[in-house]
């Protein structure tokens, strides 16, 4: 079998984080549901780190993807520092990383 190339490898992960950026652009994506709103945009922060780490391990081992995924995540809050209406959270970074890490470990037990 041919070795893949470097589009589709690579090329899914960076449409992925572009989409991420532009998201991390906008001033404010509040919904407008109170409480459940918090809980919606965390769970989209674990959700969307979950499927860019599974993206990166087409191109790369599982630890680095991982820590490819995590500079994203520190990326993207310093980003949202500078959008107004936004903030730059650490505990942001770690939901994100987190949703990186059960992605990997989902990807891992569905490639058994």
């Amino acid at each position: 079998m041919p070795k893949a190339s470097f589009q589709s490898r690579w090329l899914p992960a960076i449409a992925w984080m572009c989409v991420m950026f532009a998201f991390s652009g906008t001033p404010s994506l509040g919904t407008g549901l109170g409480t459940w709103d918090l809980v919606i945009r965390k769970l989209a922060h674990a959700s969307e780190y979950a499927i860019l780490a599974m993206l990166l391990t087409r191109a790369l081992a599982d630890l680095p993807a991982f820590l490819g995924a995590f500079a994203f995540a520190i990326t993207d809050e310093l980003h949202q520092a500078l959008v107004p209406g936004r903030a730059a959270r650490p505990l942001d970074v770690a939901i994100d990383v987190t949703g990186a890490l059960l992605g990997l470990m989902l990807l891992r037990r569905l490639r058994r």
